[in-house]
């Protein structure tokens, strides 16, 4: 049949099972559009390309689907860069389409012309200038097939104006064709036997798990390998819900503001299993340091992360829900051969003695005053009861990132989302609207900081228009808190440029102006109440502000660049431990003004 290349498109879209798309309208995307109103495909109008993105993103997440986004030309495709390279970062399946300038235009510096697949580059799994009309079938089911399949990732298609008016004899993508493209799945089956042996073997084993394993769908595969050997499990900050927090195995996060029995059980192991991890810095601390008397065994689906950070022991490339299943069999057959798993059960006794005994010693805090102001810690606990370990959650980048990933229970895979690796502000507002969208029966709350919800609050717009019912709690300190905490903890108290000051905008008002409903908290005994007036309105958006301590900090902490052997668990012991013992010296040899630990140890780039 003839189509024009922007029929192709769309069809395209529908052959693929996608049911909704997010973006933004332009001059050389426009005749995408036109054929969208006779698609059964929902579109949801973002109102800036990098909302419509981070949108992909959340449903991508939220759902395991890929996620696709559409803008237009120059900044159109600009825009989505940040969307593009959080998806990068964090292995989330999205496809991006942007329309470019006639190709007889292109390079000669056009209106809204610009490189989109040169910028993306390094921050796309594959992206494509689609130059043919006749391409655009192949090119699509390729790019769905690329990026949801080995590690997951966007992918970009540039497509010409002309190429989408063109007129042509269209036919559907029956075959792919990627010479070379052959992830590898199934582990190898002598490092599988060596894993198997290794984990048998040890006294002090840890299951370190990354957000591989969400992505390849092997939670329930990782709780039976878990289980069989009593195995104490981590998960970091892409991981959470990927096994129970409610589980007696579960440590909880490993990391920077991580648990610090998770923490302390990663560095005084004798194996690190780790799945579907990129040992990435803010998990390993100072990387020379860490977990020094461990072998490693290091599952993932992308061979470039095996000995990129931490040489592996047993390196196994594939994917983990596969060579999980692998290992549980080697190791149900060794055990067989044995007599039995109780005894490789028992081997492990004093390890779990030992971090029992420091899950006593080390638990989470953040108390709330009965006559003090409103802690952040509370609130977020408060929220996490409220769902009891149902709904999804979805956070910006900043403290409340941090207290949330700390204090709620998450139960299964997909009900927290994130900006992990990139550290995305902005993120949260677009991905939770992502997120609903994805999956509309679910309770879906954001919660963000007030300097990160500012940076893209405008697709409130988006939400209240299509009727996308979001909660969003707003931790607003009134400043941008994890800068100001390093500020305070490394350049000895001296605040540059992070006062938002309380007011500016309302929040109140603003949700009135977005046509949501607002609410406002200041006082502990009222926390409970008015969450439960948010979660009962369900018709449209909600924002609740939460006027939170200005000066509470998160805690555990590990200084960025020092050993996870450092933790430091609160102010008091900052300050009376660390900060003295490490304040620089002036010029003169006195304390000065270079901050309250060593220079080498000041990251700043680490925020």
């Amino acid at each position: 049949m003839e189509l024009t290349g922007a029929q192709a498109v769309i069809r395209s879209l529908e052959a693929e099972g996608v049911d909704v798309v997010f973006g933004h309208p332009g001059g050389a995307i426009l005749p995408a559009y036109d054929p969208i109103l006779d698609s059964p495909i929902r579109h949801i109008l973002a109102r800036h390309e990098q909302g419509a993105g981070h949108m992909a993103e959340g449903y991508a997440h939220a759902t395991g689907r890929v996620g696709v986004a559409i803008a237009t030309s120059g900044p159109g495709g600009t825009n989505l860069v940040t969307a593009l390279a959080d998806a990068h970062m964090d292995s989330v399946p999205m496809v991006a389409l942007t329309g470019q300038v006639a190709t007889g235009a292109v390079g000669g510096d056009a209106f809204q012309e610009a490189d989109i697949t040169g910028i993306t580059m390094p921050i796309t799994k594959h992206n494509e200038l689609v130059d043919d009309p006749e391409r655009i079938a192949g090119a699509i089911r390729e790019a769905f097939h690329i990026a949801s399949t080995g590690r997951p990732g966007p992918v970009l298609l540039d497509l010409p104006k002309d190429v989408l008016n063109a007129r042509f004899s269209y036919r559907s993508a029956d075959r792919l064709h990627l010479p070379g493209y052959k992830p590898t799945t199934r582990g190898h089956g002598r490092m599988v036997r060596e894993a198997a042996r290794e984990i048998l073997r040890s006294r002090q084993p840890v299951l370190y798990v990354g957000g591989g394993v969400i992505k390849a769908g092997a939670a329930d595969e990782l709780r039976r390998l878990a289980e069989l050997l009593n195995l104490p499990v981590v998960t970091t900050l892409m991981a959470r819900g990927a096994f129970p927090d409610s589980h007696r195995q579960h440590l909880g996060m490993p990391g920077m503001h991580g648990h610090w029995t998770a923490i302390t059980a990663l560095q005084r192991a004798d194996l690190i299993v780790a799945l579907g991890a990129r040992f990435d810095d803010r998990v390993t601390g100072d990387l020379g340091s860490f977990a020094p008397d461990a072998r490693v065994v290091h599952v993932d689906i992308d061979p470039a992360e095996i000995g990129k950070n931490r040489e592996p022991d047993v390196p196994i490339v594939g994917d983990c829900r596969v060579v999980l299943t692998q290992i549980i069999e080697e190791v149900e057959l060794a055990l067989a051969e044995a007599g039995g798993r109780e005894q490789a059960r028992r081997a492990i006794d004093g390890w779990w003695v030992q971090l029992e005994r420091w899950r006593r010693l080390h638990p989470l805090r953040g108390e709330q005053p009965a006559d003090g102001p409103l802690k952040p810690q509370a609130v977020i606990r408060a929220i996490g009861e409220k769902l009891d370990g149902d709904g999804i959650v979805v956070t910006g980048v900043g403290q409340h990132q941090m207290w949330a990933a700390q204090h709620i229970r998450y139960e299964r895979p997909r009900t927290w989302i994130n900006s992990g690796g990139l550290g995305t502000m902005g993120f949260c507002v677009p991905a939770a609207i992502g997120a609903k969208v994805g999956r509309p029966d679910e309770v879906v709350v954001g919660i963000d900081g007030d300097g990160s919800f500012q940076m893209t609050l405008q697709e409130l717009a988006t939400a209240r228009t299509e009727g996308v019912p979001v909660i969003f709690c707003v931790i607003n300190n009134g400043g941008l808190g994890m800068v100001r905490q390093w500020q305070e903890l490394f350049y000895d108290k001296r605040f540059s440029q992070v006062d938002l000051g309380w007011d500016v905008p309302d929040l109140v008002k603003l949700a009135d102006a977005y046509g949501c409903v607002g609410y406002r908290c200041e006082r502990p005994e009222d926390v409970d109440s008015t969450l439960d007036k948010a979660l009962a309105v369900g018709e449209v958006p909600v924002i609740v502000d939460f006027r939170v301590d200005q000066d509470e900090k998160v805690f555990p902490m590990v200084p960025a660049g020092t050993s996870n052997d450092v933790i430091i668990e609160s102010a008091e012991e900052w300050y009376a431990s660390v900060a003295p013992a490490g304040v620089a010296a002036d010029g003169d040899g006195e304390p000065g003004g270079a901050g309250l630990v060593p220079a080498h140890l000041r990251n700043e780039d680490a925020v």
